[in-house]
């Protein structure tokens, strides 16, 4: 099987947006399980997928530069982490007016178990300077940039994807942030990533760069087309910031929108996550106004991960139900009822709505 036989096959079950560079949402039954088989997670890339020579470069201000490969990141120790990852995008659709960007629906979220070196580790290694504030990831991947680029000086038939960390997250042992090698107990696919990408729970995915070709040390924190131009929530009434956290967001997985279902008992299910903190409550309504519900919330499963839920919906009336679900993480952050508008369409985490059919 040739190269792009495997990519084609690998693609085969996911819901395509964009052919080129290839960007695809996961089917709506990955969300049912606690990870998301690799052929289920979705993919986001802002360029095609690239080439690359398995080095990986450790410079700018740091006492000793290095140069790693694949085997040298598995003689570390391994660690491997659940981690849920979400597009900054994901539900851009819902938002009006309809934001500039990959229109992307509500399934560009998945869990996958991710093993790798721990990054504050192999930072330790170089030995970063005193004076170094941020810690710039590096892809291999470039080329032209399929959306109109917002900083002026950006080079749009040539553009390389870079994001940057705080140097003191980047270096904190409780960030949990990877080095990733391994994706679901088998080496990286080239859709995700390979030979390796970084893996940075709590954040939206866009941190989590791909295909990692270089890390440097910055003295001075960093301005590029993918942290200061797009990324950027642009409030129509106030400045501008960075995205960063994912935040606080609910799915109902189970009954499926539009589904028919018998009166009587039904067990409603579904996922929440936030990267400011575990899910504190999730609530279930049943009207478009009225009452919250409690949903019963499983306990997390790790520090990085969504959480299920479960709800026992009792009813004896036929006819057209709507069911919403909101979560409440434990930093105090609620769903709203409406998507927080930004020019790009980031972050909607607002409450879900679905109907079904009762008979």
């Amino acid at each position: 099987m040739t190269v792009d036989e495997e990519l084609e096959a690998a693609r085969a079950a996911l819901v395509m947006i964009n052919p080129a560079p290839y960007n695809a949402e996961a089917p709506p039954a990955a969300l049912a399980g606690e990870t998301t088989p690799t052929e289920l997670h979705y993919v986001r890339s802002n360029f095609a997928v690239p080439e690359h020579d398995g080095i990986l470069e450790i410079g700018g201000a740091v006492g000793t530069r290095i140069t790693l490969t694949v085997d040298d990141l598995r003689a570390m120790p391994a660690h491997d982490h659940t981690v849920t990852l979400e597009c900054a995008g994901n539900g851009r659709l819902e938002m009006r007016p309809l934001p500039t960007g990959e229109p992307w629906g509500d399934f560009a979220v998945s869990t996958a178990t991710w093993r790798g070196a721990l990054l504050h580790e192999v930072l330790a290694k170089v030995e970063p300077a005193a004076e170094g504030v941020e810690v710039l990831a590096v892809g291999a991947d470039h080329g032209p940039y399929h959306l109109q680029a917002i900083l002026p000086e950006t080079d749009q038939d040539n553009l390389t994807f870079t994001r940057s960390l705080p140097i003191a997250q980047a270096t904190d042992p409780s960030a949990g942030i990877l080095i990733a090698y391994e994706m679901n107990g088998q080496p990286l696919g080239r859709d995700h990533g390979a030979p390796f990408r970084l893996v940075v729970p709590h954040w939206y995915a866009v941190a989590s760069v791909k295909w990692l070709k270089r890390i440097d040390v910055l003295v001075e924190p960093y301005s590029g087309e993918f942290q200061t131009g797009h990324y950027m929530y642009q409030w129509p009434d106030r400045p501008h910031e960075p995205v960063s956290l994912m935040r606080v967001r609910s799915r109902i997985t189970d009954p499926t929108p539009g589904s028919t279902i018998d009166v009587g008992t039904c067990t409603v299910r579904g996922k929440a996550w936030s990267g400011a903190g575990p899910i504190a409550r999730v609530e279930v309504s049943l009207t478009g106004e009225g009452d919250w519900h409690p949903a019963e919330l499983e306990p997390a499963r790790s520090d990085y991960q969504w959480q299920d839920w479960t709800f026992t919906w009792e009813s004896i009336n036929i006819g057209r139900h709507t069911l919403r679900a909101r979560a409440t993480d434990a930093a105090g952050n609620v769903q709203p009822d409406v998507p927080p508008w930004n020019r790009l369409g980031y972050g909607n985490n607002a409450i879900e709505v679905i109907y079904v059919d009762r008979v």
